[in-house]
């Protein structure tokens, strides 16, 4: 049975605090518009930020360990109630991992007020701090199933050091390669979460039968990521070996293909939640495909196309994900605000424009980084402008959460 803290004590907690996803979601959507902003004033040399490892070492690890750091923080420290029935962190546990991941942000921009010592501290102690409170109430009840996120964050932190000595040994570990690691750590714990939920969301949204899984398929999928990922994590003793790597991606992309395929995205057209997640699931299909193909083909930037992963791969899952969940968390139909529509597509037309407009058009690549980032604004914003009422008030139905 739910262990659920009786209303009359939840309601001493403020609500933004009550269960993981509100401040995570809230405050990880927010740093993906500030982020990007910042990234791209040090880009163009405005300013005079200067950032732990530089501007790109500091855009590629925040991008991966800030916003994406958060949004895993925020589903698995949620999604451990449903899978356990014990009652996720919140109050003054939750406020500690949120004023560690805000002071990690702040260390890292100016580095030069904690200390280099201090700063990674900050940063690589959130993760695991995350790993103990979801492993607790699973190992309490010994649902051994869902350890397995458990070691997936040690990896992360593992690839997050790996992100740290490419700034002290650069000869020998790369800031590119250990990033694109990340890139596909990120997109394996997608793979896996949108292989457990999409085809149950897709049948209860579209009211059709669902998916009869395929075990195989689904190990295949996730595997072949997998196998990407810890490839990359090895350059520093395997030399990369980009034809190698091309295949693999390319391999990786079929299953992928081949997995949302069956779960028909065709038949979820008229259903915002859904079509922005199947499309999000295309964009990584689409985008490992592309990015294997680039290593065989001098036409294609591998740098320019990674970025369909990234942004329309990643963010608009990331997006399509955190839209869901916090409909439901907060006690509200599965409807979203209708520009929340508007908020999809502009993610998907952002990793377009990045991704693949500068291969034809190189010498306006400022300007489609521009237009890129600004598509990402609206996508994120609508999201806050929207969703920050839901996820600092109370639930509507009443209940815990």
């Amino acid at each position: 049975m739910m262990q659920i803290t009786d209303l009359q004590k939840e309601q001493k907690i403020l609500p933004i605090l009550r269960l993981g996803f509100r401040p995570f979601f809230l405050l990880g959507a927010a740093f993906a518009i500030v982020a990007v902003m910042l990234w791209l004033l040090m880009f163009q040399g405005k300013g005079s930020l200067s950032p732990f490892g530089g501007g790109y070492w500091w855009h590629v690890h925040e991008m991966i360990f800030g916003f994406a750091g958060a949004i895993i923080a925020g589903f698995l420290l949620t999604a451990v109630q449903n899978w356990t029935g014990i009652k996720g962190i919140q109050n003054k546990s939750l406020l500690f991992l949120v004023l560690l991941w805000l002071s990690a942000r702040f260390a890292l921009l100016f580095p030069n007020v904690l200390g280099t010592t201090v700063s990674m501290i900050l940063d690589l102690s959130f993760l695991p701090a995350v790993a103990i409170f979801l492993g607790r109430p699973i190992v309490a009840i010994k649902q051994y199933r869902n350890l397995f996120f458990v070691p997936l964050l040690v990896l992360f932190t593992l690839v997050n050091i790996q992100m740290y000595l490419s700034v002290f040994e650069p000869a020998s570990v790369s800031t590119q390669l250990t990033a694109y690691t990340g890139v596909m750590l990120v997109t394996f714990l997608m793979s896996v979460m949108v292989g457990r939920v999409g085809p149950m969301f897709t049948a209860n949204g579209t009211q059709t039968p669902k998916v009869t899984p395929l075990p195989l398929l689904d190990k295949a999928t996730n595997g072949s990521i997998a196998i990407v990922t810890f490839y990359l994590f090895a350059h520093p003793i395997v030399n990369t070996n980009f034809s190698i790597l091309g295949g693999l991606l390319m391999i990786a992309a079929t299953f992928q293909l081949i997995r949302i395929t069956r779960w028909r995205p065709w038949i979820t057209i008229k259903v915002p939640l859904l079509w922005s997640l199947h499309l999000s699931v295309l964009f990584i299909a689409f985008g490992m495909g592309l990015i294997g193909i680039s290593y065989f083909s001098s036409d294609i930037a591998s740098n320019h196309v990674w970025h369909m992963l990234t942004i329309g791969g990643m963010g608009g899952l990331i997006l399509a994900m955190i839209a869901r969940v916090s409909l439901g968390h907060t006690g509200r139909m599965l409807q979203p605000p209708k520009t929340m529509s508007v908020a999809f597509l502009a993610i998907f037309v952002a990793a377009v424009i990045r991704s693949v407009l500068p291969i034809f058009s190189p010498e306006a690549n400022m300007a489609l980084y521009q237009a890129s980032a600004g598509f990402w604004y609206i996508a994120f914003g609508i999201f806050v402008y929207h969703y920050a009422p839901m996820l600092v008030k109370a639930r509507q139905d009443g209940r815990p959460g």
